[in-house]
């Protein structure tokens, strides 16, 4: 294995990320102030803001996940307990104990066992609860009916909310990390221009270089031999 920056985040995927962050940063913005947490812009604008970047998300998602299945991506999400305890260890002790990150990316696994459940926990569990419940509240606020559930629109709206809280909750965990083991543009610019540093196998290797010469960038090692 050896260490190369090679271009691990595509041009789709760039998008997606950014799209979805401004999206769901809108959605938080709109959200509480039709929950009165704020009174920046008015009930009508914020509503209506809401519902139509909700639909522009939905439709992100969409491409997103055909696009994770028929690239192969959805592979980087799948979880897996090796080396999953040595993660959860450096971020409860050794962070605090100036250690290094004992995780280094790869071709096939560019997030780490913890990020890799987060992420998946995110998109089978937050989402979904999110996008059910905003289309459900959505007909009953356009007037859909749902006789003999008298208390469900509470429940749909409860449902909503929380999704909403865990999803800044996630946001804020998120941010933090991006403050770890680097500096905060160490850690964007990967998102921005798609190159990032990767344990590369010989053949993994020798695969990018036949077939994809323009997404390897150079060799780390290398690199650092000649300074």
């Amino acid at each position: 294995m050896s260490m190369h920056r090679i271009m691990i985040y595509t041009r789709f995927e760039r998008l997606w990320h950014w799209l979805q962050a401004g999206a769901i940063l809108t959605l938080l913005f709109t959200g509480l102030r039709i929950h009165g947490t704020h009174t920046l812009i008015s009930f009508e604008t914020a509503a209506t803001i809401h519902n139509i970047v909700a639909i522009g998300l939905l439709v992100l998602w969409a491409f997103a996940t055909f696009w994770l299945f028929t690239t192969s991506n959805w592979r980087h999400y799948m979880p897996t307990k090796q080396g999953l305890w040595r993660i959860i260890r450096f971020y409860s002790y050794g962070i605090f104990q100036g250690e290094h990150h004992p995780y280094h990316k790869a071709f096939w696994r560019k997030h780490n066992p913890l990020q890799a459940a987060a992420y998946l926990g995110l998109k089978i569990v937050i989402f979904p609860m999110v996008w059910i419940s905003g289309l459900i509240y959505l007909y009953i606020v356009l007037g859909g009916s749902w006789s003999g559930l008298l208390n469900f629109p509470a429940a749909v709206a409860f449902t909503h909310t929380l999704a909403a809280f865990a999803l800044i909750l996630f946001l804020i965990i998120h941010l933090y990390m991006l403050t770890i083991g680097g500096s905060l543009i160490q850690h964007i610019t990967p998102m921005i221009n798609g190159f990032d540093e990767v344990d590369l196998s010989q053949v993994e290797e020798a695969y990018l270089e036949a077939d994809e010469p323009n997404h390897i960038k150079d060799d780390i090692n290398q690199s650092e031999n000649h300074r």
